[in-house]
């Protein structure tokens, strides 16, 4: 009897011993994998947390006008920029125990072994918001346990280095929302029109419905079944206790209103431009050793949403229906900040951008460039030249070159730089070509910022080299500027995902390229294309626009067989148009040569409308004198044709209209080489 009793002691004895070590051998196994677990945390340290982030385009005023994202659509928002019904929201339904958990729900967990378990396969997730973020950055979608493992040590590794709210920020930027929104951001500005901070709680739900499954539950795909998801997640808020059950009924009986139509409308703001922006965005930021396709830029641009919207318009209303493309650009004086660009007809169909891109003939939009190489050597408006039929001989000798003018007549006299310019006389542009020779012609056009290959031809003069409707809207706007080189730009200043500025376009240069006062006597010779007091042989070329004209403008056109060129300004804005078609075809319908004219003076119009004409004010060194146009004298009553103009001092005329030998050169053909000026408003009387 004893010895059972002893028999039965020793084999509880033994029975507890091995529970005891059993115990031992599981809590030393428990926190060998805890400790391995750590330390491998510690020695493969903080996950990144490095995501693709949506770089944003604002315009010059701060609104967005478009962005661009390498894989994913995404702005990224701290989590103070969210609103607290969104966060609320996402927590009660994704993760309750979100703030309490390090990583891991076991009792989920432990619930969806179960079902797995009686399933023989996995059929419910128990992912926390840390696994699910996990999943986001890492890791493909596939139901596989190797993935979940892998999910789970991602998820352990963050928990330990970062804090909740680094956590809770990342998932709410990386969940995605459908149709190509990553991110709570991105997901409000394309279903509701705003940012993530002002979203109603009813909205709130919405958003957070999508999250379970966006091809599901998308209020623009499936409308009823986001309808019962968002109920779900207003019940689960209530139930939690951050919303009561009055805001759960009102939200619950709100009605909401997509944008999704809004916001794909908002993406096709100047798209042209907007290329452009990042194209200079890339170099600027390379040049400060970063790294563009980081993403997460800001990048507020030099676009004027009323000048764009100007310049889209007048080319819709004026741009025949035959294939005829356009260019069309607006530069702010002074600063050479980009205002509008459109690179051709449709963005869709052709992205090539024919304002910077395409080399063109500009024709005789060309001249004014000559005229101001010509000015500083000692032309001046008042420099008559015979300008009768001529033949040039060049190379050597061994070529010649017979320019016409474009009604094929040509003045019986002399005429002045100031009507040549204005009439766009050629066999004028020629002869002052070879008066100044080829090196300073294109020393000054590299100093206006043309890029170009001006060849020793005679044609030169008139426009023959290819060059792109930027650098001559640059150029000019040079000239505009007070001879100020400006660089064009469409960039304001650039911050990264951090809000540090990186960039900020430098305040206006100083430097001059061309004198002040030689700037203000081109500009002043420009305006002579409105001015019918310079009709000739010819009419001032500008006259059609005449009509339109409430203020100053100066420009020049040009024309070759197949493009059409217009370039001028005020004091304040410059705005340069090419017109023609990409490949072998010829301008020949007089609508196709016509548009260039009639959207250039309706954008300049349209642009200023209410505001008051601003005059070109002269500089010190440079004054204005009533001339005679036929002989450069200075004007009495019994000269019919007189006009106002500007000439250096050195230039001043000495001579009335009336005298004797002026007469008779202008009736001969003679030429005593340099004289006067002159400048128009008499489109004001």
């Amino acid at each position: 009897m004893q010895r059972t009793v002893y028999v039965k002691q020793k084999k509880r004895r033994s029975a507890l011993r091995r529970l005891l070590l059993l115990s031992v051998t599981m809590i030393m196994a428990v926190l060998t994998i805890f400790l391995s677990l750590r330390l491998y945390a510690q020695i493969t340290g903080a996950p990144s947390l490095s995501v693709p982030k949506a770089s944003v385009f604002l315009d010059k005023d701060g609104k967005q006008i478009g962005d661009r994202f390498s894989a994913e659509r995404r702005y990224w928002v701290d989590l103070d920029d969210m609103s607290p019904f969104l966060i609320d929201a996402v927590v009660a339904t994704e993760d309750k125990n979100f703030y309490s958990h390090n990583g891991f729900d076991y009792r989920r967990i432990a619930g969806a072994l179960l079902k797995d378990a009686k399933s023989g396969r996995k059929v419910e997730g128990a992912s926390t918001i840390t696994m699910q973020y996990a999943k986001n950055l890492y890791l493909t979608f596939e139901k596989t346990w190797k993935r979940k493992i892998t999910e789970a040590l991602y998820a352990y590794r963050m928990e330990i280095f970062y804090e909740k709210d680094v956590i809770l920020e990342g998932y709410l930027n990386t969940v995605y929302f459908g149709h190509g929104m990553y991110g709570v951001e991105a997901a409000s500005k394309f279903y509701f029109g705003k940012s993530a901070k002002d979203l109603t709680l009813e909205e709130s739900a919405v958003i957070t419905a999508i999250a379970k499954g966006p091809s599901v539950y998308s209020p623009i795909e499936n409308p009823e079944k986001s309808r019962e998801r968002t109920l779900l997640v207003l019940s689960l808020m209530e139930a939690q206790g951050y919303i009561t059950a009055r805001q759960e009924e009102r939200a619950t009986n709100e009605q909401i209103t997509l944008k999704n139509r809004e916001w794909a409308d908002s993406k096709r703001v100047a798209p042209y431009f907007l290329d452009e922006v990042w194209r200079e965005a890339e170099k600027v930021l390379v040049a400060k050793g970063r790294y563009p396709a980081e993403g997460g830029w800001t990048i507020r641009t030099t676009l004027d949403p009323l000048h764009q919207q100007a310049a889209e318009e007048t080319i819709a209303k004026w741009m025949p229906d035959s294939g005829l493309q356009v260019g069309f650009m607006s530069i702010e004086t002074g600063t050479g900040a980009i205002t509008s660009l459109i690179g051709g007809i449709n963005y869709t169909e052709s992205p090539f951008n024919r304002a910077t891109q395409a080399k063109r003939q500009p024709g005789s939009a060309m001249k004014p460039i000559l005229y101001a190489a010509a000015l500083e050597d000692g032309f001046s408006p008042l420099t008559f030249l015979s300008t009768e039929k001529t033949i040039f001989t060049y190379d050597e000798g061994r070529s010649t070159y017979e320019p016409n003018n474009v009604n094929g007549k040509f003045a019986g006299h002399p005429i002045s730089l100031a009507q040549a310019l204005a009439i766009s006389d050629n066999i004028y542009a020629v002869k002052t070509l070879e008066d100044i020779g080829y090196k300073k012609f294109s020393k000054m056009a590299e100093r206006l910022g043309v890029d170009g290959e001006f060849e020793e031809s005679p044609a030169t003069a008139l426009g023959t080299s290819l060059v792109t409707l930027s650098d001559m809207t640059n150029a000019y706007n040079r000239v505009a500027s007070g001879g100020i080189e400006t660089v064009p730009t469409t960039i304001l200043s650039i911050s990264d995902a951090d809000g540090k500025t990186v960039y900020e376009h430098p305040k206006k240069s100083k430097k001059h390229v061309i004198s002040e006062q030689d700037a203000f006597v081109l500009t002043h010779l420009m305006t002579g294309m409105f001015d019918p007091v310079f009709n000739d042989y010819s009419t001032a070329t500008g006259l059609s626009m005449r009509s339109k004209q409430t203020r100053p403008y100066a420009a020049k056109s040009g024309t070759t067989i197949s493009d059409q060129y217009l370039i001028g300004y005020t004091p304040s804005l410059t705005a340069g148009i090419w017109t023609g078609y990409d490949v072998g075809k010829q301008l020949t319908d007089t609508t196709d040569k016509a548009a260039s004219k009639k959207i250039w003076i309706d954008f300049m119009e349209t642009v200023n409308r209410g505001l008051p004409p601003e005059p070109f004010i002269p500089p010190n060194g440079v004054n204005g004198v009533i001339i005679d146009v036929d002989t450069g004298g200075i004007a009495v009553n019994e000269c019919e044709k007189q006009r106002l103009v500007y000439v250096k001092e050195k230039d001043m005329p000495q001579k009335l209209c009336t005298d004797k030998v002026l007469r008779e050169q202008r009736t001969v053909g003679e030429t005593d080489g340099k004289k006067f000026e002159l400048f128009p408003f008499s489109f004001f009387e």
